[in-house]
């Protein structure tokens, strides 16, 4: 079965891995991404207290999707190191912690270009329907909005969770080394899985090329100014930049597993193409995009920029 053999490659390359000695470049490269994580970690923080600072931003649809932005990205950016170097350090977890560890990790991978297109909507509406905004695109329903992102995001990774406890009695207590791969036990999960991922590649990025082509049109007809048309025109880059920073990600396991088909028995080739494609693909896109966004934000920005520096630079705000 493919996804039992992609399960069992992905061991083997985790049981060589363990054989490297922890010496000074390894130690090195592992304090470098913790380093990297707890930085961006505490830029997100820095910017969620600058958002939660002000009721402005709590009342704001487009501010409140910003929010689930933050804490989604950070959550999977944790998660996502932590779970990177339990698999260098080979060690095992119960299946139960290791099935939340996989869920968390892997519904806030999905929520964030579902969380984009949601954004994108949002800002749709306000350009469109300018005069409608504040009644179609309300509190409540962004909330509302929010919820449905975690349900579409969940059902897959759920349903591979119950099918595997009820297939496998004793399955939350038995211990395994903590990747997605291990989840699978049927062959139509891996087809299901992939399926997913294809489907919500494709279905985001259409909504989100759809939705601001409409906005560029609709700023460039609706203005005189070509000022207006630039804007627009600046945020539709900004965004598609976002989604292929968020859907890099799809890019990651098939790189992966290349990489160690073509280093072969080179273990310690593949270890140092690993990092830098985990340091790369998944790691930097998730730290960069909420950056990227926050302080394009004339709003956002200074706010960010008087925290940041711990109040001892003036703010416009």
């Amino acid at each position: 079965m493919a996804g039992i053999n992609d399960s069992t490659v992905n061991a083997y390359m985790y049981q060589n891995l363990i054989k490297l000695e922890l010496d000074g470049g390894v130690i090195t490269k592992l304090v470098v991404l913790i380093l990297i994580t707890v930085f961006f970690i505490y830029i997100n923080c820095v910017m969620l207290y600058a958002l939660r600072s002000k009721s402005f931003f709590k009342e704001t649809p487009r501010y409140i999707l910003f929010v689930h932005m933050l804490y989604n990205d950070s959550i999977h950016l944790i998660l996502t190191t932590l779970m990177y170097v339990l698999a260098l350090a080979f060690l095992k977890l119960a299946k139960a912690v290791c099935s939340l560890l996989i869920y968390l990790s892997t519904v806030t991978f999905r929520n964030a270009p579902f969380n984009l297109a949601v954004m994108s909507l949002e800002l749709f509406v306000a350009i469109r329907f300018p005069l409608r905004h504040g009644e179609i695109a309300t509190h409540k329903r962004t909330y509302i909005a929010i919820g449905v992102v975690w349900f579409f995001g969940s059902v897959n990774i759920v349903t591979d969770i119950v099918f595997a406890a009820v297939a496998d009695p004793n399955f939350f207590h038995v211990q395994m080394l903590c990747f997605r791969e291990q989840i699978f036990i049927k062959q139509w999960q891996v087809d299901v899985y992939n399926g997913c991922n294809t489907f919500l590649f494709v279905f985001v990025t259409l909504i989100i090329v759809f939705i601001y082509v409409s906005i560029l049109i609709t700023a460039r007809s609706v203005s005189s100014k070509k000022d207006s048309a630039k804007k627009a025109h600046r945020t539709v880059l900004l965004h598609l930049i976002q989604l292929i920073l968020c859907l890099s990600s799809f890019v990651y396991g098939p790189i992966e597993r290349a990489l160690y088909t073509l280093t072969g028995n080179n273990i310690s080739l593949f270890t140092s193409l690993r990092y830098l494609n985990f340091l790369i693909i998944l790691i930097l896109p998730r730290c960069l995009s909420p950056l990227i966004y926050g302080l394009r934000d004339d709003a956002v920005r200074p706010l960010f920029k008087y925290y940041f520096f711990y109040g001892t630079r003036k703010t416009a705000c």
